[in-house]
């Protein structure tokens, strides 16, 4: 699967359509292809769509408004002009949403919210002071004759009902500003009233016109895991998902769980050797890996699958999975193999060093062991690598120290941030994974703007919890350029080097 969100065109019309024919089921067209090049010529930045798999399934359609000159209480046809769109004022200050629908087939997989999100880095990146639209409440018609609008809309507020249109917006920040009374004369689902919603931008600046397209801080979500016993697989998944959501709601960009966080799952084949039981827990991986993109994809957030046991032509890896909220998957096998992983499972290591390209800029992944071999992080830094994250397993604080120290030096020398992220607790029925010590971390370079011990965030050693923490990109960019010292400019390449063989 292949999610994309980009701007419409007017040669996406024909498949907008089919989309909208299915959202609406009205004879008569609701956006017409001249209401649709209109908006497109006036302000192109503001008409969005989004594709699964090539196919246009949803949109949101914005103009600006100058929010002294726009009466913002009139209905839905005078702020269009009845598709004339007079009022869009390039000088405006707030953004007006005029349409987001999502085709009925999609909408499992959360689509609404990304249209939404566009929408507000549309509005950080133009330093906007804000996005306002109006609202039905299409299921107030089963409550009318019991509540008033407004006691309506505190019980949806309060969760007490749901409204699919309401309970959707006021999850994605916005708040009730105003009732408004003959919004859409012809909607009766919602007795002609609608909400004015409003969300803010923190960001705004009034002596700034436009601030920079560039997504600037990345929010990460590590998962320090509980090792515990799961009655099936669906147990599994279900924890997964909790941590994920959990994530998610905080609208990180990034979730990382440890290595090896899928072995309660080998607890079924513990009388069988080793190995064995390993190349049984590979047979679940392809599953697990559908799933967790999945979720990547319904959470809209970025997914490092901890890592997995695959088997392939009879030979054993540990692969990290990559899930992006795109749709796509990448992977990566540690390079590094225990002497444990070895003696017990006869695992192989990879052959493949590379960066990923994701849409908050280039990342790199190793597999615990793999941390503490310095020329790995040099080479994804000369890949232009801005965050390495670290999924690992370790028995023993001392094997932790060893993981924890090297990864904060590699956020120094290498000038970007490193996340790691391990297990705790204990699997007392699995061979081999019987206790676990963690203290999850993100790290940072050593200079001024950063934290003086280097360390932007970690967790409690030794339970389970989540670690949420931002990084910022630019800084790293403005350290390459001014730091203190510049480890990678200052580096003697005509005297040693780091070089990638295959």
């Amino acid at each position: 699967m292949d999610i994309t969100v980009r701007r419409l065109s007017v040669k996406d019309y024909r498949a907008l359509k089919s989309s909208m024919d299915e959202v609406y089921k009205w004879d008569e067209e609701l956006w017409t292809r001249q209401n649709i090049t209109d908006l497109i010529t006036v302000f192109p930045e503001g008409q969005i769509c989004v594709e699964v798999d090539g196919k246009i399934v949803g949109c949101a359609l914005t103009i600006i408004v100058d929010s002294k000159k726009t009466n913002l209480l009139k209905s839905f046809n005078d702020i269009i002009d009845d598709g004339q769109f007079r009022k869009h004022n390039e000088e405006g200050d707030l953004l007006y949403g005029i349409e987001v629908f999502v085709h009925p087939d999609f909408r499992s997989l959360r689509l609404g919210r990304r249209l939404y999100d566009a929408r507000k880095e549309l509005c950080e990146q133009m330093n906007l002071k804000g996005i306002v639209a109006g609202g039905r409440i299409p299921n107030y018609h089963s409550y009318a004759d019991k509540m008033s609008p407004r006691a309506y809309i505190e019980k949806v507020r309060r969760k007490e009902i749901y409204d699919p249109t309401l309970t959707f917006q006021l999850s994605n920040d916005f708040h009730v500003k105003k009732i408004l009374k003959n919004y859409l004369p012809e909607d009766q689902e919602s007795q002609e009233y609608a909400t004015l919603l409003e969300w803010s931008n923190i960001y705004y600046d009034p002596d700034v016109r436009s601030i920079s397209t560039t997504k600037q801080t990345i929010r990460l979500g590590l998962v320090q895991w509980q090792m515990r016993l799961f009655k099936d697989i669906d147990a599994f998944f279900e924890q997964v998902e909790f941590f994920v959501k959990t994530v998610s709601e905080y609208t990180a960009d990034f979730v990382m769980f440890p290595e090896f966080f899928n072995t309660p799952l080998m607890r079924p084949y513990n009388e069988l050797p080793e190995r064995k039981a390993m190349e049984r827990l590979a047979d679940l991986t392809e599953i697990i890996v559908e799933k967790i993109q999945e979720y990547a994809v319904s959470y809209n957030v970025n997914i490092i699958s901890g890592s997995m046991p695959v088997m392939e032509r009879g030979t054993l890896y540990n692969s990290s999975f990559l899930c992006h909220r795109n749709g796509k998957s990448e992977a990566f096998r540690k390079i590094h193999i225990t002497p444990n992983e070895m003696k017990y499972y006869g695992m192989a290591g990879g052959n493949e060093v590379r960066v990923f390209d994701t849409d908050c800029g280039k990342v790199g992944i190793l597999i615990c062991y793999d941390v503490e071999f310095p020329e790995l992080g040099r080479i994804l830094a000369e890949q232009g690598m801005q965050i390495l994250f670290v999924p690992f397993m370790t028995d023993t604080q001392n094997g932790y120290v060893r993981v924890r120290t090297c990864a904060q030096a590699r956020a120094i020398e290498n000038e970007c941030y490193v996340a790691i992220a391990g297990s705790v607790g204990n699997l007392p029925r699995v061979n081999n994974m019987d206790i676990q010590y963690s203290q999850s971390a993100v790290f940072t370079p050593s200079d001024f703007a950063f934290p003086n011990d280097a360390i932007k965030a970690e967790a409690t050693p030794n339970t389970e919890m989540v670690l949420i923490a931002d990084v910022d990109l630019y800084a790293l960019r403005d350290l390459h350029q001014y730091g203190t010292v510049k480890n990678l400019k200052d580096r003697r390449t005509s005297l040693y080097k780091v070089e990638l063989i295959k």
